[in-house]
């Protein structure tokens, strides 16, 4: 009992010693869970629900830090911030810039539990913007580049017997004077492109691992023809055997990594049925590590309809859920927060905007060019949301000339992401000069960005490019998603450049829905329409300058009416157009754009809700 009370001694400790005088910066507006923050422990919910172990340590919490030239050495703090939110954030309790001349320096101290010496221990970082360099004690134990996926480094060799372990981190982030991707970030924000995001701004923790074999990653795939769940299993170390078991409310389903599941209960928006997953791996016999997962059965395709019951000809290519016709609608959601900025200020936060989602009548997000916590694709798995995926963009050809936007980028970015957005059309369009160094890039992003998520079943279109921003050589990248996870549409580039060699057509048109370009061999979408703007007086990101793609009204039920008018030309698109699918922009106002069905501060809700999820959910069963 002694040790047991030293070991948690030790762990408070080294929070404690981070406690110090924290308070969200700045007098932006904020959302109501930005006072449940707690510094000693934010975002203390487990960070991988699709693989857990019992044991891990959070190290969120106060940290060091200091601004420096890029090329100096880390030597003493400016101050502290409140990880994981990004320093230019209002809850980081910093809120500065860093840009492309300086780097983020980042230090705290931890202490290991006795009970892991026996263990590999891991550090775990949900997401780092953008590239990272990492030390332990003084040693370097890894680096990484991409500010949306998570990466783990074995730090076991650096870490001392006993007492206090020191963790640096240097972070540099030109944001868009790079080629990184970086989807909305602009380090001269305004109009639709916001503040940029440095450093660390998902969670960061603790794992230890069995020392000879661990499991790293498991990819589950449903055969609807087939009845069977196959279930591929990475791990590391001395093994012999992998076992895997599927289980319905605690009643095992099947073993192996091949399962039949002759009366499968299939997952949608209206039955989002989650089975479990034991994973263990042997040797001998005995299990030498194990990890708690889940899943959810379901499929996706294309299909050429012919001739319906009722005998009318369709002759068009819709989106079918486990075997059936379904109209995929919802928002366009960006993903940010006035507190936290691309990091929600807590878990309860990042439900709200899914739970929302649902009580709107809506069965779809379209994820805005950004990548989201693995958290938030649990709760569209649990909740019953489909996904549509963007890859986070690497330029945005729309600001060519403005010199709001490019007064801060080098020549050489503002040249190569120049190209020609053919709106709407097959002709016109032009590819960005994408240097060879930059396509690298973009497809270890985008490849390590579909391994990370491949597994949350939510996620039914991966959707490469947006609108032409950064696009190249759109069938090759359209064959690299293929590639990597072939059982997903993809959606080649939602409003841009049509190449036609992707599963589905995408046009965007404000405010009112239209469809300019269609092909009958492809799923016809409409990926952005609407835009109707409302800024209300409060709970505004700044006091002027507020836009809408629309209408800017001035009050809920004016704003409702032509929504509704909107719905109705959808159901006409539906009928006599084969549209397969729709995206309203957007969820919440961000920064300037007032377009939201929410304020930014999710504090007022611009519609009456009972109306608005008629009317949404009418549109849907216009395909029934």
């Amino acid at each position: 009992m002694k040790k047991i009370f030293l070991t948690l001694s030790l762990l408070m400790a080294g929070v404690m010693a981070f406690a110090g005088n924290w308070a969200p910066a700045g007098d932006l507006i904020k959302t109501r869970w930005a006072a449940q923050v707690d510094p000693k422990n934010p975002l203390p919910e487990y960070p991988r629900p699709q693989m857990v172990r019992t044991d891990w340590q959070s190290l969120n919490g106060l940290w060091k830090y200091a601004i420096l030239p890029k090329n100096d050495n880390y030597n003493k703090a400016d101050g502290e911030i409140l990880v994981p939110f990004c320093v230019e954030s209002s809850l980081s309790g910093v809120q500065k810039r860093v840009g492309k001349d300086n780097a983020l320096w980042y230090e705290r101290t931890f202490t290991v539990p006795a009970n892991w010496r026996k263990n590999k221990v891991l550090l775990h970082f949900g997401a780092v913007d953008w590239s990272a360099e990492i030390w332990v004690n003084g040693i370097k134990v890894g680096s990484h580049t991409g500010g949306y996926t998570p990466f783990s480094l074995d730090i076991t060799s650096a870490l001392r017997k006993s007492g206090r372990q020191t963790l640096t981190v240097k972070v540099l982030d030109a944001t868009d004077n790079s080629y990184q991707p970086r989807g909305k970030q602009v380090e001269a924000n305004y109009g639709i492109w916001y503040t940029p995001v440095t450093g660390i701004w998902q969670t960061v923790w603790l794992e230890p691992v069995p020392a000879k074999a661990s499991i790293v990653s498991y990819y589950p795939v449903w055969n609807a023809e087939k009845k069977e769940l196959s279930v591929s299993v990475q791990a590391d170390g001395d093994y012999d055997a992998v076992a895997v078991r599927l289980l319905d409310s605690k009643t095992i389903v099947g073993e192996g990594q091949v399962i039949a599941v002759a009366e499968p209960k299939l997952w949608s928006p209206d039955s989002p049925n989650l089975y479990d997953l034991d994973i263990e791996l042997l040797k001998n016999g005995k299990v030498v590590d194990q990890v708690k997962g889940y899943t959810a059965l379901r499929s996706i395709a294309k299909i050429r309809e012919g001739r319906t019951k009722d005998r009318r000809t369709t002759n068009f290519t819709r989106m079918y859920l486990n075997g059936e016709p379904l109209f995929q609608f919802g928002p366009l959601d960006q993903g940010w927060w006035p507190d936290g900025l691309y990091t929600a200020p807590t878990d309860e936060a990042l439900v709200y905007d899914i739970v929302k989602t649902k009580e709107w009548g809506w069965n779809m997000i379209r994820k805005h060019i950004k990548i989201e916590p693995a958290r938030w694709y649990y709760w569209c798995d649990k909740l019953g949301v489909l996904v549509w995926q963007d890859m986070p963009c690497i330029g945005d050809h729309g600001v060519r000339g403005d010199k709001n936007s490019l007064d801060t980028r080098d020549p050489e970015i503002r040249e190569n992401t120049h190209n020609k957005w053919a709106h709407d059309s097959f002709l016109g369009g032009t590819d960005c000069n994408i240097p060879q160094e930059w396509q690298d890039n973009y497809y270890k992003e985008w490849g390590e960005i579909i391994d990370a998520f491949k597994s949350f079943q939510c996620i039914v279109v991966w959707v490469p490019f947006n609108e032409a921003w950064g696009q190249f050589d759109t069938p090759r990248a359209v064959k690299f998603t293929r590639e990597k996870d072939p059982t997903r549409l993809v959606n080649e580039s939602s409003g841009g450049n049509f190449t036609l060699s992707g599963d589905i057509q995408d046009v965007h048109h404000y405010a009112a829905p239209a469809m300019r370009a269609v092909e009958k061999e492809l799923v016809n979408v409409i990926g952005e329409y609407g835009g109707l703007g409302w800024p209300i007086e409060g709970h505004l990101w700044q006091k002027d300058k507020n836009w809408g793609y629309g209408t800017v009204f001035n009050n809920g039920e004016e704003l409702l009416e032509v929504y509704a008018d909107f719905a109705e030309l959808l159901k006409e698109y539906i009928r006599l157009m084969g549209c397969g699918g729709a995206v309203y922009t957007q969820t919440t106002d961000v920064e300037i754009e007032v377009n939201g069905i929410m304020t930014y501060d999710r504090e007022i809700i611009k519609v009456d809700e009972k109306r608005f999820a008629e009317i949404n959910k009418a549109v849907i069963n216009a395909l029934k």
